[in-house]
């Protein structure tokens, strides 16, 4: 009997890290584990159904908000704006609401819905307000454990649309961008909320950009676009490593820059739209100075992303606030490949080799493969809840395509 139990407990082990290995686990930040917008879950489906994958739950009352889903420990966790006040709600798995909780006033004049996206890291969930305030919450429970206006402390300063920043963990620090002229980022702790450093200023504006952590030269460096430059910050001490004018790309440096730096193989890639191109940075060896690889100005995203997949770099261009094509460039080179047309431009994120298109004026969902000879819808349907535009970026977990519509979440199988 004993050993029949423990033949029974090794098997269920093996199955667990099966079924882990073949799905993938948590979505747990903005754009996933990395920042990166791709997923190393396998066993997804290729093709969907005519109709779309399979709805398995949908929730309304989660506030208006453009921000994405994190996913982590068996919880969903997305922001919202109700009654001028930013709420972050948690669900199971099966989408039964957990707690919701209000977290700091919104963002009160041009675009007020919630932006910014909940992270979860060991336990706590970490956000920030559309004003500026950071809070850290009880995961499971909803316990508040502190609050920190950091924004205002440092004299932070706005942008038109304020703030749209996702906190980073990096080690046993939450990060933030306040800008202005007391410091460029700070570094909190991430279990009490106390200041553990604040960067020098560089006399910038913070843009809507989440920064990103990369590993270089031995040491952790976070990755940003501020108003007007790309920054590299020593994770250890905030120590600004390395600053690159934005101007040095732009045709007209607008500060209007939103989407996370891409990082491969120690070169980064940034991009902005509003017809302000895009930029391949190499990193030095000591982590301690950018140069330029090339420039790009057919892919200038707006605010739906970039991946990375086998070589080539997958996104939209700019026509215009309402309007682009779906672009892919060459990494090495950067030779725009191709472009097409493709209803409009929207958000990607990436997963075994395929790209899930989500376009932002009719909320047309495609799954594409990532192939650069050219773009060929495989499948698409239509996100038919919530209302306005779509401007959320889709998030996998465990076999699930979570999708958020303004006051409406959506979770799909896409299980093979």
């Amino acid at each position: 009997m004993k050993k029949y139990k423990k033949m029974k407990m090794a098997f269920l082990g093996l199955f667990t890290a099966f079924c882990l290995i073949s799905y993938g686990a948590d979505w747990p930040q903005w754009r996933g584990t990395d920042r990166q917008g791709k997923s190393d879950e396998t066993k997804l489906l290729k093709k969907w159904p005519e109709e779309g994958p399979k709805l398995l739950w949908s929730a309304e009352g989660i506030g208006q908000g453009h921000s994405s889903i994190s996913i982590a420990d068996g919880m969903v966790y997305v922001t919202g704006n109700i009654d001028k006040v930013e709420h972050l709600t948690a669900f199971d798995l099966k989408g039964s609401r957990k707690w919701q909780k209000p977290y700091g006033k919104a963002w009160n004049r041009s675009h007020p819905p919630a932006r910014s996206c909940a992270t979860i890291d060991s336990g706590k969930a970490y956000v920030i307000s559309g004003m500026g305030v950071m809070s850290c919450f009880d995961a499971k429970t909803g316990e508040e454990k502190w609050t920190k206006d950091a924004f205002t402390e440092y004299d932070g300063q706005y942008g038109k649309w304020g703030i749209a920043e996702s906190p980073l963990i990096v080690d046993n620090k939450v990060i933030f961008t306040p800008g202005g002229e007391k410091a460029t980022m700070v570094a909190l702790e991430k279990d009490t909320g106390e200041v553990v450093w604040a960067s020098k200023s560089i006399g910038d504006k913070p843009a809507y950009c989440s920064p990103t952590a990369i590993e270089r030269g031995g040491k952790t460096i976070i990755i940003t676009v501020v108003a007007g430059h790309i920054i590299g910050v020593n994770a250890a001490d905030g120590e600004i490593l390395w600053s690159y004018a934005c101007s040095q790309y732009q045709p007209k440096v607008k500060g209007i820059n939103t989407n996370t730096p891409l990082y491969h193989d120690g070169e980064i890639f940034v991009t902005s739209g509003y017809d302000m191109g895009s930029v391949k940075l190499e990193v030095s060896d000591d982590g301690t100075s950018v140069k330029n690889k090339w420039i790009n100005y057919d892919l200038d995203t707006h605010v739906g992303g970039v991946v990375y997949v086998d070589g080539y770099v997958y996104g939209t261009s700019w026509d215009g606030n309402k309007m682009g094509n779906w672009i892919c460039v060459d990494w090495k080179t950067g030779e725009t490949v191709y472009d097409t047309e493709w209803n409009n431009k929207g958000q990607i994120i990436s997963a075994e080799g395929m790209l899930y298109c989500y376009e932002e004026k009719k909320g047309n969902l495609a799954l594409v493969k990532a192939d650069p000879k050219g773009f060929q819808v495989v499948s698409s349907f239509k996100i038919d809840k919530g209302k306005g535009v779509h401007w959320a970026h889709p998030a996998i977990s465990d076999g699930v395509l979570y999708v958020r519509h303004e006051d409406a979440l959506m979770a799909y199988d896409i299980k093979e």
